[in-house]
């Protein structure tokens, strides 16, 4: 059975990334509503539910027809965490209605994120869409939906924003004179390969803007449709400098299809490893999030399916779980590994200092104490052992002199 048909809604644009007003609230909960009321059977659902002043075309879904895994609970029902930053929290009476997918279209200001975290390895990030359908349990980015009085439950895997065009406000920031050339990040807080972009192909687009401007980029996905542009991933490597990172935290396909429900499966992965590498794609992979108990035994077959899959690089992330997550990722975890799944909480707040979050700069992305370090070591012993090496940026090409033409 396929997924049912996606309503579009347009946003304001610009929209703030900081709370918005009440009435602006009401109006998108109204909008929602629509949008995910029943369809009469023998009609189709609305294509489109605009705002006064924007009229998006209507455009086909995303989403191709056929078989597409679901969680194991079937579609999943709206629920999300409160929101901090809204001043109205909607409950529903009796049994909440299926998620059903909405897709808000805006005009973004700006494309090009500036990170100054020591957490994550890259300064500049390119994000085309808000939301990931992927729905992975553990996302560290669901909070971020909540700045949009959206929800980070339901909301981050069902009601997505699309940055329509990314493209040209990106060429026209990489063409900025004081422009130095730095390698930028897809995505960082979403996944640019999620099926949304089957649609509306906003990532290779920008991926093609990059390479116009003799721009270095890197790429971290789950995605499948990474293959589709093997041939352009293979000439960025080839001039300016790219390399894709495979997010692979399990080979239990089981234990995958619970937590990150909507993803592909390891296998594929794998192969997208594979595709990648054969087409001339220096290709890595990511072993995150890890914790205690849940897959850190996993560690050496995961590094070893993805050196024989053609990856060079690997990377190590430990798992934390922001208050809006845990209890979606504890939710699903019971659900498929009940015998385990006091112990691997019990294990994450081991290697986070007795929490299950970690907010200071510097150690969001890794735990502490000796039983994480024991992890460290499993890893590294692992990569030296198969030839693994830490990745590493492109280098910058240096300050924009005038090439990038629109």
């Amino acid at each position: 059975m396929g997924l049912p048909g996606p309503a579009r809604v347009a946003l304001p644009n610009p929209r703030p990334s900081s709370p918005l007003s009440p009435f602006y609230f009401l109006l998108s909960t109204f909008s929602f509503l629509l949008s995910t009321r029943a369809t009469p059977a023998g009609r189709s659902p609305p294509s489109a539910v605009s705002w006064p002043g924007r009229s998006p075309g209507p455009r086909e879904s995303p989403f191709p027809s056929g078989r597409r895994r679901r969680h194991a609970g079937g579609m999943r029902s709206v629920a999300n965490p409160p929101n901090p930053w809204a001043s109205t929290y909607v409950e529903w009476l009796g049994e909440p209605p299926p998620a059903r997918l909405a897709v808000y279209e805006e005009e973004a200001r700006s494309v090009l994120s500036r990170n100054e975290s020591p957490d994550i390895p890259f300064r500049w990030s390119v994000n085309p869409y808000r939301g990931c359908f992927h729905g992975c349990s553990y996302c560290y980015a669901r909070p971020s939906h909540q700045y949009l009085d959206l929800g980070a439950g339901s909301d981050f895997e069902r009601r997505l924003v699309v940055k329509v065009n990314a493209p040209e406000r990106l060429a026209r920031e990489l063409a900025r004179p004081g422009w130095r050339g730095e390698a930028i990040h897809f995505s960082g807080n979403t996944d640019c390969y999620q099926p949304l972009e089957a649609s509306y192909g906003l990532t290779r687009r920008c991926l093609e803007v990059c390479l116009a401007a003799d721009n270095p980029v890197t790429v971290v996905t789950k995605g499948q449709l990474v293959r589709r542009d093997a041939e352009l991933l293979a000439r960025l490597a080839a001039g300016p400098g790219c390399r894709v990172v495979v997010s692979l935290a399990f080979l239990d396909a089981e234990l995958s299809r619970a937590l990150e429900p909507y993803a592909p499966a390891p296998a594929q992965r794998l192969e997208t490893l594979r595709h990648l590498a054969a087409a001339g794609v220096p290709v890595g992979v990511m072993v995150a999030p890890v914790a205690p108990h849940l897959n850190d035994a996993a560690i050496p077959g995961i590094l070893a399916a993805a050196r024989e899959a053609g990856a060079e690089t690997a990377s190590l992330g430990c798992l934390r779980l922001p208050p809006e997550v845990a209890p979606l990722f504890r939710e699903r975890l019971a659900a498929v590994a009940p015998e385990r799944a006091a112990a691997v909480l019990r294990g994450l707040a081991e290697v986070r200092g007795g929490r299950l979050d970690e907010r200071r700069f510097g150690r969001r992305m890794a735990g502490e104490g000796p039983r994480w370090r024991l992890v460290e070591d499993l890893f590294r012993l692992h990569c030296r052992r198969l030839g693994l090496r830490p990745p590493e940026p492109p280098p910058p090409r240096g300050p924009r002199q005038g090439r990038l033409a629109l």
